[in-house]
């Protein structure tokens, strides 16, 4: 398995990990960043972030492009944001049949990220 998926796994679970373990915890104050001055700037970064990667995601590539592009690129416009999203209903439903559940949700919802290549 390549790095940058171990890395992809290694984030959604400490998402979904990190979401149950808070689980009967007090909450933290809505924004810890606010003290400190840092509120206007994450959210600035985090909205840049959005933008780019929605731009990448949208943007309709030709065929004969996406043979040139590099394997990470070409990952990043073809699969990767249906399979961020398969593997994230798959961290949070914990089907017993994990494979099988991945094909049905890449199958049921390819149409809606075919457009976008």
């Amino acid at each position: 398995m390549s790095m940058w998926l171990n890395g992809l796994i290694l984030i959604l679970t400490e998402h979904t990990d990190a979401e149950q373990s808070m689980e009967g915890h007090t909450p933290v104050p809505e924004n810890p960043h606010a003290e400190y001055g840092l509120t206007e700037n994450i959210q600035r970064i985090v909205e840049n972030e959005k933008t780019t990667a929605e731009k990448v995601t949208k943007q309709k590539v030709d065929p004969q492009t996406l043979q040139t592009l590099p394997t990470r690129a070409y990952l990043d416009q073809t699969v990767v944001p249906i399979l961020l999203q398969g593997l994230s209903v798959l961290a949070k439903e914990r089907p017993p049949n994990p494979i099988e559940f991945l094909a049905a949700f890449l199958l049921k919802n390819k149409s809606q990220f075919e457009e976008r290549n």
